[in-house]
């Protein structure tokens, strides 16, 4: 629930933030400017790290729905990201959550109305002048598409009608077309219409007289047609057909109808970057340009071998199928990503694009954008935020943005500061530097808590409870951000993504290059990667034949086709001292389909002997032949080294490691991070601060971890002037008893003997909010050494930490049913915390910072006094305890009005859960207890 009185805290709080760290940031800034574009010093990075720049700063997608939005709250809202240390918005457009209600000043301006245009600008210009970056998604909802996409420019599709021919039958069977199809071919088989023989097709014409069979037979018409699929969760006004990602003329319409009246809201000032969502034009595998492309692009009618691309089974079909593959993606790349880009550069604007999914782009198609995004936190598994980051690695981009946070710990609402952490990590170590978070929903004030909410999101604005704390979670993502974005790439392994497999794999409505890898790159061989110490990049063929391999070891997952100037491009780079390793078996035909000589000479010269390995199992030995892991993890079991993962940037001077904890369950290893740098500094990405890690002789550190817990380590040859981390625990106060508290919504306090749950009592069993926990405690000397307060306690939950219900329904036509959503691939941390969910700290009346992560402490040393001191901890819970005592919303009559566009997930999860203080409250003397102290 957003509290009014906690808002003025929270904001005093982020003008705090940011007037204390004014000072490092100008000293920053004009370090910058005196070394002349010059690469940075690590002192000078150091610098920027206590107060990054802006433009590391987290962003939001503002869904606006309806859009039935207001000025006043528009510039009410973005004055909160402001404060909440958000550095821009992405402008959203979606389903409506309301019908008009002119009584209440709720009314929904229709998509690209001069009133909704009118929004834009003055979103826009305010937030500009607040200093946030604002980009805008070029349509309503997704994909792209909308009621300037007539059906003959909207996505097609290859439909496959089968009839039975009667023996008797002497012609074709009447086909009756729905609007907008016509027939490409026809053929007569032996068989069934579920079974027929993919070596028997015969083309025949409609007019053409058939001799009569004694076999069964069947007719086969192949029908240029339409996927039908409409535009998802689109606003009022914008409802309409998904465009035709392959055809130019579909886009050029798109540009124009959609693009030019949201650009001109823009006025003077264009969106720092137009975005296209992932690519979900689901179906799409035809265009009417195909067949003139193929035949001009792979030198043989495709008319003629429909039947083979329907079949497969044979290698000459699934040449064709390659083939077929091959060319939708050089016309998604050049009628869809190149046009856009260049649209976007002549409108002053750059492109950011999620280029994944259907249709069929590859990793190589995102070198066509300027900004290519992720999302998905699956970092054992094919991810396409992997995916992103691995293209921007290639490409030279600094920047990898991604979707972070979608489907974070359904329903709406339940999403933590742990929550966020533990996929922020994760997202970090998959080299995102730039979170874009899903997301902040548009609420007005007229509709009361919790607000409006997105289906499929986590809720990250002010009607959120803990959203105090935001400014704090924001910073912790904005220095590492920065930071990651410092030197060059550094990952050791990269894995040769088989898209000619892929395409080999096509069929009418399998024509996604990213989801074959889902089969074709096992978790397993990504797990023997990662678990052997190193971090994996992906690549591409066409991206080896463009531009080489500049990774240490170069590995092929079960593969059969490659291009041979792909094999002479690595049998070369394996000359000048890389290493190649295949897993299962050896590449064996070229992506022409065939296997000459020399073909076989360099498969069998590259993979013979050590660099091929049976399976992922046996991979991590020829690994260590191969290359010193990045990460040596001295006598660690296996749930260590499956739960941590790092990232490795260089630079000139130093090498820079985030190591996380992503696990909930306590790690402690000795660990040899290969640097060539020898003095190791632990900077705190909570508080900027650094120390001097102790290194034993043989190089390694004692590497220790709570549950999600990261750290950063900074090696260089400089010497270091930090004091080293204590974890000598002398002495400590118990601070657990004898608590005020006060609940500052209701007024209700009471005094707490013992920390207990909200929950358990029925006056504060809904209440969502903050409660101020404050008490004294006397100290008869300020202590030497460092003190720390601490909150101890928590445990590991069973389950696993992604929640996903598998992919959606299909329907008839084998597109997913719109009236039908689940839960997609999110995330949650398995772990229950003694903080809950999230708490500021004040000693003495001075902050002393927050509490959202384990471990829960603090450094307390400069705050206290001898004598009485007053200890006051502000705890905020989620918004799910409030929200269960409502009765359920009854979306019925928005239906009725505007159709089923969208279905809230996990609604019969909205129940209170425990809240507030539960864990023991320590001062700690001299050092830091760990779980065993």
């Amino acid at each position: 629930m957003r509290i009014d009185g906690t808002r003025a805290f929270q904001i005093s709080r982020a003008n705090l933030v940011n007037g204390t760290l004014a000072i490092a940031a100008c000293c920053a800034t004009a370090l910058c400017c005196s070394a002349q574009q010059a690469r940075p010093t690590l002192t000078q990075i150091q610098l920027q790290f206590l107060s990054p720049p802006e433009n590391s700063k987290p962003m939001v997608r503002w869904w606006w729905f309806g859009p039935a939005v207001e000025k006043a709250e528009i510039l009410r809202e973005l004055q909160q990201m402001k404060a909440d240390n958000f550095g821009g918005v992405e402008l959203a457009f979606v389903y409506p959550e309301v019908i008009d209600d002119p009584t209440h000043g709720l009314k929904n301006l229709p998509f690209l109305s001069p009133a909704m245009l009118d929004a834009v600008s003055y979103a826009q210009s305010e937030g500009r002048r607040l200093g946030l970056r604002v980009d805008v998604t070029l349509c309503s909802g997704w994909p792209y598409g909308g009621p300037a996409t007539t059906l003959a420019e909207a996505a097609g599709r290859l439909r496959v009608i089968a009839l039975a021919l009667p023996p008797e039958a002497t012609s074709l069977p009447k086909l009756k077309l729905s609007e907008g199809e016509s027939i490409l071919s026809t053929f007569v088989a032996k068989g069934t219409p579920t079974n027929w023989d993919a070596s028997s097709p015969q083309g025949v014409t409609c007019g053409t007289p058939l001799p009569s069979a004694t076999q069964p037979r069947v007719a086969l018409f192949f029908v240029a047609s339409h996927t039908l699929q409409q535009v998802k969760r689109a606003a009022v006004g914008a409802e309409g057909y998904v465009l035709d990602p392959f055809s130019k003329q579909a886009v050029a319409t798109h540009l124009k109808a959609i693009g030019e009246p949201l650009l001109r809201a823009f006025g003077n000032t264009p969106p720092y970057a137009i975005f296209s969502d992932s690519l979900e034009a689901y179906g799409a595998d035809w265009t009417p340009s195909l067949p003139e492309e193929f035949r001009k692009r792979r030198g043989y009618d495709l008319l003629p071998h429909l039947p083979e691309l329907a079949s497969g089974g044979s290698p000459a079909a699934n040449q064709v199928r390659h083939d077929y593959g091959r060319t939708l993606t050089e016309l998604v790349d050049e009628n869809y990503l190149l046009q856009i880009n260049t649209w976007a550069h002549d409108h002053r604007t750059k492109f950011r694009s999620q280029t994944y999914g259907e249709p069929a782009v590859s990793l190589s198609s995102q070198r066509f954008v300027d900004l290519p995004e992720g999302e998905h936190p699956q970092w054992r598994a094919f991810s396409t935020l992997r995916w992103a980051t691995s293209a921007n690695h290639l490409f030279g981009n600094k920047v990898t943005s991604g979707e972070s946070f979608t489907w974070l710990h359904s329903p709406v609402f339940r999403a933590t500061p742990l929550d966020m952490k533990a996929e922020a990590d994760i997202d970090f170590i998959m080299g995102e530097n730039q979170l874009i978070y899903h997301g902040w929903p548009y609420s007005p004030p007229q509709v009361g808590e919790p607000g409006w909410s997105l289906y499929a999101a986590a809720v990250f604005n002010d009607h959120n409870p803990w959203h105090p704390v935001m400014p704090e979670i924001n910073l912790y993502v904005q220095r590492l951000s920065f930071l990651l974005r410092q030197g060059e790439p550094a990952n050791q392994v990269a894995v040769l993504l088989p898209t000619d497999d892929a395409w080999a794999g096509f069929s009418p409505g399998q024509v996604t290059v990213s989801g074959a890898m889902n089969q074709l790159v096992s978790p397993a061989l990504l797990s023997a990667i990662l678990s052997a110490g190193y971090n994996v990049d992906f690549t591409d063929a066409d991206t080896i034949n463009r531009l080489g391999i500049h990774h240490s070891v170069l590995v092929l997952p079960p593969s059969d086709r490659i291009p041979i100037e792909t094999l002479r491009k690595i049998d070369a780079w394996v000359k000048a001292g890389g290493h190649v390793i295949a897993v299962g078996h050896a590449p064996s035909i070229d992506a022409d389909g065939t296997t000459p000589q020399q073909f076989i000479k360099l498969s069998k010269r590259l993979f013979s002997g050590d660099p091929l390995v049976a399976d992922p199992a046996t991979l991590e030995a020829a690994l260590h032949r191969a290359a010193v892991p990045d990460l040596q993890l001295a006598n660690a079991a296996d749930s260590v080294k499956n739960g941590l993962g790092f990232i490795r940037r260089s630079l000139s001077d130093s090498d820079i490691y985030f190591v996380a904890n992503t696990s909930n369950q306590f790690v402690q290893a000795r660990a040899i991070l290969a640097s060539r740098f020898k003095n190791i500094a632990r900077w705190d990405v909570d508080t900027g601060s650094a120390s001097r890690e102790d290194v034993q002789a043989d190089g390694s550190i004692d590497l220790r971890l709570a549950p999600y817990e990261s750290v950063l380590y900074v090696i260089s040859d400089q010497t270091s002037q930090h004091q080293p981390k204590s974890h000598a625990l002398k002495e400590s106060l118990d601070l657990s008893r004898d608590w005020q508290v006060t609940f500052t919504a209701s007024g209700q306090t009471g005094n707490e003997a013992e920390l207990s749950d909200w929950i358990t009592d029925p006056a504060t069993l809904h209440y969502s909010g903050e409660a101020v926990y404050s008490r004294d405690f006397n100290l008869a000397s300020v202590p030497a050494g460092p003190v720390f307060l601490q909150i101890d306690g928590g445990s590991a939950l069973s389950g696993p930490s992604a929640d996903s219900h598998g992919p959606p329904p299909l329907g008839p036509e084998g597109l997913p049913n719109p009236k039908i959503t689940l839960p997609g691939p999110g995330m949650h941390a398995t772990y229950d915390p003694p903080v809950r969910e999230a708490a500021l700290v004040t000693l003495n009346g001075h902050d002393a910072g927050a509490l959202w992560h384990p471990p829960y402490r603090l450094e307390a040393s400069a705050l206290l006094r001898s004598g009485a001191n007053h200890i006051e901890i502000h705890v905020y819970n989620t918004a799910l305890n409030a929200w269960a005592a409502q009765p359920p919303h009854d979306y019925g009559p928005l239906i009725k009005r505007y159709g089923d566009r969208f279905q809230m997930q996990d609604l019969d999860q909205v129940r209170p859960i425990p809240s507030g203080l539960l864990g023991t409250i320590r001062l700690v003397f001299g050092g830091v207890a760990g779980p065993s102290e």
